[in-house]
């Protein structure tokens, strides 16, 4: 809601100063580089340890003079003049004072301690997760948030909760999970308020707010109290919320009377509800805008059922077999298919590869994973509407890849060899990771999908080379259905008409992997090359 004219309120300027750093962090691209990472605490743990141990053994040597020293004026108060009398007692109370206190005061055995544990950090630093790991995780919680319609307060006890119809309702109960701290939620608030999200920031901010009223500051958190006060008010102010931006500014001004930036804003925002006394009921949160806006609502109810392929007993024109293509290699062990969508053509092969097959092909991939990239006009561009990391593989890799593609043409008929069909791309998602709806052909004549001089993607055959306990699965979102991750299993469809134009109907998403590690192999043939595998129909609007 806009403010009344000519009156300025003063932001919160919270400022991180940070070391220039040539890599990029994109840890939270990848759940292979977050395990990664964990390894690397894990060895962050041990020079904790022996930090701790040696900091323990000063403490019990300062602890012993202490006692010593203690012990001596306590015996002696009665008779300090007669114990000073004595020669050995006056040397010692002269050596303490001229070379033990001083050895204990200025020790650098603390220093040393803590130069060691330093050192230890510095050999792992640059495989540490960057500033932008930490964005991209917070903005990983928040998209869990918005796609599943997750509550803030259930993600923060270590749940993951909707409302349905009035109650609290459980999507998936993990094994392992672990509550947020107050610190935690500042950090994600932070994160929103940073880009002016303040629909997030305001609901991750007030769990900051909860949970820092109720705890100590602790040397490792990054916020106060004071600090989630401060940009929760002005959060408040943004999205409209003139009363509670008060509210809490009064508070924090009780914390921080000196506080003049603070005080201003109260007059400000005190200005504001005698002008405009509609802006102290407060106003609905509103989500901020997407890419793609238009199909978020199909989008999301599609990922939040987490698998929707229609049932074959309500369309007695999808079913299951098990299909040769009329191929001799597939006589004595068919595959299994099951026909999920007549439109657009989608098949579901259950069992494409063996566990030990996925497993080569991950291995395989895992040295050469970067950054996922889209088509940005004749140029290829990392975004956040695809948080994951890939890697190409040629068929030289390992023989399990000359294997899938030779088991993809006995199914399909189809020529994959390059440039007719591309390498292998072995996809790992990331924390929330997703690929928003897209479409897998060409939509522009300028794409570098047409480098490979053999015209636009015509099939997609995708390999799902991992289970997920929950989220992630394909949602076909004009088509209105979801294919849950089915492990070992293989999706194929055509992404052209028999004309060569683009099936609109194929536009597609990687919905947001709630809980697990998901792989993915893409497998894209081209057009040319198939002439007669696929031929053109005589209907030339087919």
């Amino acid at each position: 809601m806009p403010p009344v004219p000519g009156v300025r309120l003063l932001p919160v300027w919270f400022v991180i100063i940070t070391v220039a750093d040539e890599s990029l962090g994109e840890m939270y691209t990848s759940m292979m580089s977050v395990k990664q990472a964990m390894l690397s605490e894990r060895q962050l743990i041990g020079s904790l340890r022996t930090y701790i141990d040696h900091e323990t053994q000063r403490l019990e040597d300062i602890k012993r003079f202490y006692s010593k020293v203690s012990a001596f004026h306590n015996g002696m108060y009665n008779e300090l003049a007669t114990a000073l009398a004595n020669p050995l007692v006056a040397f010692t109370l002269i050596k303490r004072l001229q070379s033990e206190w001083p050895n204990l005061v200025y020790s650098y055995e603390a220093e040393e301690n803590l130069q060691a544990l330093r050192v230890g950090y510095k050999q792992l630093e640059s495989s540490l997760p960057k500033l932008e790991d930490l964005q991209g995780a917070a903005q990983g919680l928040m998209r869990l948030q918005d796609v599943y319609a997750l509550q803030v307060e259930g993600l923060v006890r270590g749940h993951f909760q909707r409302v349905s119809n009035g109650n609290t309702v459980d999507i998936y109960k993990p094994p392992v999970s672990t509550p947020l701290s107050g610190d935690d939620c500042f950090l994600v608030g932070k994160v929103a308020y940073d880009v002016e999200d303040y629909y997030h920031s305001v609901q991750w901010l007030e769990e900051a707010v909860r949970l820092f009223r109720g705890m100590s500051w602790s040397p490792e958190h990054e916020g106060t109290l004071e600090d989630a006060l401060d940009h929760l008010a002005f959060s408040h102010f943004k999205a409209g919320n003139i009363s509670s931006a008060l509210s809490l500014s009064l508070e924090l001004l009780r914390r921080d009377p000196s506080n003049k930036r603070v005080l201003q804003n109260v007059e400000k925002y005190e200005k504001l509800l005698v002008a405009r006394p509609s802006l102290s009921s407060g106003s609905v949160l509103k989500r901020p805008s997407s890419t793609y806006l238009r199909t978020r609502n199909a989008y999301e109810r599609l990922c939040q059922t987490q698998g929707s392929q229609p049932k074959l007993y309500e369309n007695p024109s999808l079913f299951c077999d098990y299909f040769t293509n009329g191929s001799p290699g597939l006589l004595l062990q068919p595959m299994k298919r099951e026909l999920v969508s007549l439109q657009p053509y989608v098949v579901l092969f259950h069992d494409f590869v063996t566990a030990a097959e996925a497993q080569n092909i991950r291995d395989c991939a895992l040295p050469g994973l970067r950054r996922s990239v889209v088509a940005s006009g004749v140029n290829q561009t990392t975004v956040d509407y695809r948080i994951s990391k890939s890697a190409w593989l040629k068929d030289s890799a390992h023989p399990t890849i000359i294997k899938v593609d030779q088991r993809i043409t006995l199914l399909t008929g189809l020529n994959v060899q390059l440039p007719y069909g591309e390498h292998l791309q072995v996809v790992n998602y990331g924390i929330g990771g997703h690929y928003e709806p897209h479409f897998d052909h060409a939509t522009s004549t300028s794409s570098p999908l047409y480098r490979l001089s053999s015209g636009n993607r015509m099939a997609t055959f995708m390999i799902y080379l991992s289970s997920v306990e929950a989220g992630g699965s394909t949602a076909f979102i004009y088509a209105n259905f979801s294919v849950p991750v089915v492990e070992n299993s293989a999706l194929f469809w055509w992404n052209l008409h028999r004309n060569g134009q683009g099936n609109g109907d194929t536009l597609h998403a990687g919905c947001p992997v709630l809980i697990g590690d998901k792989w993915v192999a893409n497998k894209w043939v081209h057009e040319y090359g198939q002439e007669f595998q696929r031929r053109c129909s005589p209907d030339p609007e087919e």
